[in-house]
């Protein structure tokens, strides 16, 4: 299997279940409508667990910020950059095509923030400035501590348990940081479902909320590229 196919399948996975779970949530008439934040923290969580799985021949990257950390740090070469970046985003843009294939009667049904929120993340309140921030401390946790999976003691310890470190590490930075934007986190899982939001036809759709977009992708960046400078310094 290719890098390409690799990380386009990883991330197709991830967004179909990690959309999924957010769909399930907050659009109209699901079964699982209106069951809460917890839910859908585990969903993306387990959602990064199966993406993880599924994409290890090309090192489950699934996140631009991701790639650009590990190659910053060292550990990723730069010449391979445009061709993760190219299959996380595509990827993501199929994951969520998938989710309005499974939820369109609801999406349907649903307002328009209601289908917006599936697609891609908001801010609880609008602040540019800190919703940047909050975005590059999010990032820069999930990074930093995914540099430090694979050093030292951790080859043989957590490392060793595969992608179970990272879904946790995501799940907890969803509990804790991620009530402000609704931790995006990842460049290509908010940029290309926002693109196929704008694309998809839906029943009272609004706005992509473009004014917003570039938040969710310049904040991860930062915060990707600060974990390997930091850890470079530390390590």
């Amino acid at each position: 299997m290719s890098n390409f196919i690799s990380e386009f399948i990883g991330t197709a996975v991830l967004i179909l279940l990690g959309g999924g779970v957010v769909a399930n949530v907050v659009l109209n008439k699901t079964k699982g409508n209106s069951s809460g934040w917890i839910v859908i923290t585990a969903g993306w969580a387990f959602a990064v667990f199966c993406g993880v799985i599924v994409s290890m021949p090309s090192g489950a990257h699934l996140n631009p910020a991701v790639s650009l950390c590990l190659a910053i740090a060292g550990k990723f070469s730069w010449a391979s950059m445009a061709t993760y970046i190219t299959a996380q985003l595509f990827g993501a843009m199929t994951g969520a095509f998938l989710v309005w294939l499974t939820y369109k009667d609801h999406f349907d049904q649903s307002d328009a923030g209601s289908q917006l929120a599936v697609f891609s993340t908001g801010p609880a309140i609008k602040n540019p400035i800190l919703n940047l921030i909050s975005e590059v401390i999010g990032t820069f946790v999930l990074t930093f501590v995914i540099l430090w999976f694979g050093t030292g003691a951790n080859v043989q310890g957590l490392a060793a348990l595969g992608p179970l470190p990272v879904s946790i590490l995501v799940w907890a930075i969803g509990l804790s940081l991620g009530g402000t934007t609704g931790y995006a986190i990842n460049p290509a899982r908010d940029l290309g479902p926002r693109i196929m939001h704008a694309i998809l036809p839906m029943k009272n759709k609004g706005s992509s909320d473009w004014q917003y977009a570039l938040i969710p992708v310049a904040g991860p960046l930062i915060g990707g590229a600060l974990a390997a400078i930091i850890f470079n310094c530390v390590q």
